[in-house]
């Protein structure tokens, strides 16, 4: 599988996607024969299916113009992050303040998780309402990965 210039490709469509209203929350090659070119996007408001499809129409002539993927046909797949995505940095922190998070995080000389309603974001860290109605405090340097989380 040749790798194809993500970071190339990320400047080339950056701009475009910013314009139409989106952030371009990831870019990655992947699936059989590394042939797929998948796109995350996010907006405030949430992302639909009409939201991909405009993008990937957008997106599709941008980079056969471009022709930074080499190596014949390819797939190119827009989507949403998901429900469960990743929290990467304090303005997605911020963003999502009021949600659920599970926080996997140095306690101690060990690892623990927790899952709960995150209620700050500051510079020391965050804050997060567990099961048992205490807040847990967790300094930026001890979170070991965050995530939203869907409660059932």
């Amino acid at each position: 599988m040749p790798a194809w210039p993500i970071e190339e490709i990320r400047d080339l469509l950056e701009p475009t996607i910013a314009h139409m209203g989106y952030e371009l929350y990831g870019l990655r090659q992947m699936g059989p024969g590394g042939r797929t070119l998948q796109i995350a996007i996010d907006r405030p408001e949430g992302v639909t299916l009409a939201d991909c499809e405009r993008v990937s129409q957008v997106a599709g002539p941008l980079l056969e113009n471009a022709d930074l993927i080499g190596g014949g046909r390819y797939h190119l797949e827009v989507s949403s992050p998901g429900a469960e995505r990743p929290l990467r940095d304090r303005r997605e922190y911020e963003r999502f303040t009021g949600r659920r998070v599970n926080i996997r995080h140095r306690s101690g000389d060990g690892e623990a998780v927790i899952e709960g309603t995150l209620v700050s974001v500051d510079d020391s860290g965050v804050a997060v309402l567990g099961r048992t109605l205490d807040e847990v405090r967790i300094g930026w340097d001890d979170i070991l990965a965050a995530r939203l989380a869907i409660a059932f």
